[in-house]
């Protein structure tokens, strides 16, 4: 996990050009020490330069998504994945989860988007886009969302998908006509039930455990 120093990103793209202008992009941030681009991600790699987050391009033929994934948690531990994809897609964001990594973003996103979502994977959390999470929430009926073993209410469900889709606490009570305290009151429970810390782990688990 990345503590108050530079967070330290290898950009893993086959395409040189493509691969260097992330890099440059990510250098001209504070807080991001870019160790530089591979077209190849190896075991000698990831221990000689032991960054904090990879960012993988998902798209890229030559990458094989679970074996880069699995190249690194054996090779680093503490080195953590963040997936970037054109595809605005449910399925894609899904098969990414499911191979392990630990962030989503697609590509039409801002850059300080971008920033943001690696500060968060570097930082122990994980990070969807919430168009897609969002969507894929939408789609399922309350019945479908047995998401624990002490299962959400009704009312909890309609926030976990708000939650999903990007929306603060005082949105969310303005869309469903709660005070902000209400939404808070109800987003602890949620967080108690599924275990988790973050709004944005919130969706990860529900597409993790096929819930979505």
């Amino acid at each position: 996990m990345a503590t108050s120093s530079a967070v330290r990103v290898l950009v893993v793209h086959s395409q040189s050009l493509l691969g260097k202008s992330l890099s440059h992009l990510l250098s001209l941030e504070r807080g991001f020490d870019v160790l530089g681009d591979v077209s190849e991600l190896t075991p000698a790699t990831l221990e000689a330069l032991l960054p904090d987050v990879l960012l993988l391009d998902v798209e890229d033929p030559i990458i094989e998504l679970e074996a880069a994934i699995t190249v690194a948690r054996n090779a680093s531990v503490k080195t953590r994945v963040c997936v970037i994809s054109h595809h605005l897609k449910s399925e894609v964001m899904q098969r990414v989860l499911v191979a392990g990594a630990d962030g989503f973003v697609v590509k039409d996103v801002a850059p300080s988007e971008l920033v943001r979502a690696l500060l968060a994977v570097a930082n122990g959390e994980s990070y969807v886009d919430p168009r897609v999470a969002g969507g894929m929430l939408r789609r399922r009926s309350a019945h479908a969302l047995g998401m624990s073993s002490e299962e959400l209410s009704p009312r909890e469900l309609e926030i976990v998908r708000l939650i999903a889709a990007g929306l603060s606490n005082k949105e969310i009570g303005s869309r469903l006509f709660l005070t902000e305290k209400t939404v808070k009151n109800h987003t602890s429970r949620i967080f108690a039930k599924l275990h988790v810390a973050a709004r944005t782990q919130v969706a990860v688990h529900a597409i993790r455990t096929g819930l979505v």
